[in-house]
């Protein structure tokens, strides 16, 4: 009985301490990605609000990420947060729709286009609920996005 609670206090003791956070969205209106851990590496691509990216390493202050299309590219921490979950249009284009299903109509953000990034607020079956840096709200098909 003794050695069961004292496993079972470990094994809650590091799924607490545990780091399983490798996402990472940006937080900011725009941001830079580099080649580099350095404002001085060339820059590889400008993002907006909400991009997601998956954590690979930090090295100081800059973490090194995989994007979408699984690129690797590296941005300054103070930049993102693994505060919330963000998402972003893997397709060319996307129906953005007032409710959870295709019985909605779709809503005035619509056709949302490849790389449009949000944040996401719910998830309902197979549907996104998500809203963009202006906070505009709708639902995406989920299969159409990649969530990290």
């Amino acid at each position: 009985m003794k050695k069961s609670l004292i496993l079972l206090l470990v094994l809650f003791s590091l799924i607490l301490f545990t780091d399983f956070s490798y996402s990472l969205c940006v937080k900011v209106p725009d941001a830079n990605l580099r080649s580099g851990p350095s404002t001085k590496s060339k820059k590889t691509w400008a993002v907006f609000k909400y991009m997601p990216f998956k954590k690979l390493s930090k090295k100081g202050n800059w973490y090194k990420v995989r994007d979408v299309d699984g690129d690797i590219h590296w941005i300054y921490t103070k930049l993102v947060t693994n505060k919330f979950k963000c998402a972003v249009v893997k397709v060319e284009k996307a129906n953005i729709r007032n409710g959870p299903g295709t019985n909605y109509n779709t809503n005035a953000l619509s056709p949302s286009l490849k790389y449009d990034s949000y944040k996401v607020l719910q998830t309902k079956s197979s549907w996104v609920n998500v809203i963009d840096e202006f906070g505009d709200k709708g639902w995406i098909y989920r299969k159409l996005l990649w969530i990290y």
